[in-house]
């Protein structure tokens, strides 16, 4: 990983894009329990990244090329931050309700911190060591509430506490290739093989779902 090159606080813009991020991110979940009402979870995600890959290819500035040795790096983000945690998420969300799945994913910059911590050897001080204690005991927290409800119940916070950790190990890996290429060249190329990943499933479960 790499630390972040922008060391300065938010500006108005900053503001708006994050909000405008948050609330496309959350109501994500909310419109998966909703496509699980017809869809089978493969199916879910493979229309997710697939229609994610298809928007960013008619994008230009995408298409910038990306040198052969960082294509490692990029196979590996496809698994870790779209194959993996894509998958898990609407499997879990047959079990736990879609405010509980956006709960724990919250948990994600724990995670980074986490990770980063590791991978930087630097530990956070302060306010951050503070704040990362309360989240972390704030996730245990909602985590054992809601896997107490029973055994599928478990099982989905399980699979969601799996697919936010992927989210928090991938973000510290895409860090140095966004900074050399930016986020759309290698978010392009991430969710077109991520759709690669996720086809096998979503294929396999077409025959299951109702598309009328």
């Amino acid at each position: 990983t790499s630390s972040g090159t922008n060391q300065g606080a938010f500006a108005v813009l900053d503001w708006v894009l994050f909000l405008g991020i948050g609330g496309i991110w959350g109501s994500s979940f909310l419109l998966m329990d909703i496509g699980l009402e017809a869809l089978r979870p493969g199916v879910v995600t493979l229309l997710r990244v697939g229609l994610g890959a298809l928007v960013l290819a008619a994008v230009p500035r995408a298409r910038r090329p990306i040198d052969r040795a960082d294509w490692p790096r990029v196979a590996a983000l496809s698994v870790i931050w779209v194959g993996i945690p894509f998958s898990l998420f609407p499997i879990a969300q047959q079990w736990v309700d879609s405010a509980v799945a956006g709960m724990i994913n919250g948990a994600m910059p724990i995670f980074a911190t986490i990770f980063a911590t590791l991978m930087l050897r630097r530990r956070p001080r302060g306010a951050q060591a503070f704040g990362l204690v309360v989240g972390f005991t704030g996730v245990v927290l909602m985590s054992v509430a809601s896997g107490s409800e029973g055994a599928t119940q478990a099982r989905g916070v399980a699979l969601l506490l799996g697919a936010t950790v992927c989210y928090g190990l991938a973000v510290n890996i895409v860090a140095p290739l966004a900074q050399r290429y930016g986020s759309l060249p290698v978010m392009a190329r991430i969710l077109a093989l991520g759709t690669v990943w996720a086809a096998p499933l979503g294929i396999s479960g077409l025959g299951d779902s109702s598309f009328a």
